[in-house]
């Protein structure tokens, strides 16, 4: 297939690098210059989106930070298709995007919403094992829509088909419930010590693997997810729950001992 990244940054680099093993042909677009990382990997390079919409795609990927979306997608010159192209978003949030191509989007335009569930740190060996979600949100040229969901099954992903709105509501509870805390032993500073337990050299490795990560990720997640503000107050209730029950086990105990 012939495939247009709009957003050239270290995911849409990640992927790529797939996409050109499996014999796809590439082009991409991006704010910054990339164009010697493109010319080693043999995908033409534009500095201007109009040029990637002009070169006849079969798929226009949207590889974009989830705070950018809205930019990203006023800025695409839609009167140059001159073809029904499929879109796919590979964003962690998954009503945002789907509302947001809908709206934007020419209606004979296809639109798969898909969120790859891994990322350059974590399946560095392979993407297999690793669980690929997707929506076809608005689907017409079936055989377009299952070549490029096969990228991902040959490559032995688990393929998990279910709409945008379950999949925000699993992922307030996982991946941004695991920001958060990550975020949080970030702000604690926590740091390796000579009597470090299994359990807290993985809480330390969580930290550092949500560090590495873009803030604006992060932010992303709670701003574009409906779903992210009740698990956080969850968080909260749970600290506080847990406090208080060490508290009241400490007070017990004093009154035990007292005379």
């Amino acid at each position: 297939m012939k495939i247009g990244i709009v957003g050239f940054g270290p995911f849409g680099q990640f992927l790529a690098t797939t996409f050109i093993k499996q014999g796809h042909t590439l082009c991409a677009t991006s704010l910054s210059d990339e164009s010697q990382l493109c010319d080693a990997l043999r995908i033409s390079f534009f500095r201007d989106v109009t040029a990637l919409f002009d070169a006849d795609n079969d798929v226009i990927l949207i590889s974009t930070s989830i705070r950018s979306l809205s930019e990203v997608l006023r800025s695409m010159p839609l009167d140059r298709l001159e073809r029904p192209v499929l879109f796919v978003d590979v964003l962690s949030v998954k009503e945002y995007p789907r509302r947001a191509l809908l709206q934007v989007l020419p209606k004979e335009s296809d639109i798969l919403c898909t969120h790859p569930m891994f990322g350059p740190q974590g399946a560095k060996d392979g993407w297999r094992g690793h669980n690929f979600m997707y929506d076809k949100v608005r689907i017409r040229n079936e055989g377009t829509c299952s070549n490029f969901l096969q990228i991902f099954a040959s490559e032995g992903c688990t393929m998990l088909e279910m709409s945008c709105e379950e999949h925000d509501k699993l992922a307030a509870k996982t991946q941004f419930i695991t920001h958060t805390v990550g975020r949080t032993l970030g702000e604690l500073e926590i740091t390796s010590t000579p009597i470090d337990t299994k359990s807290f050299q993985t809480l330390l490795q969580t930290k550092e693997t949500i560090m590495r990560d873009s803030p604006d990720l992060f932010y992303g997640l709670f701003t574009h997810n409906r779903f992210a503000k009740q698990e956080l107050e969850n968080l909260e209730n749970a600290l506080r729950q847990v406090k208080e029950t060490l508290i009241q086990k400490a007070n017990e105990e004093q009154e035990e001992t007292q005379p």
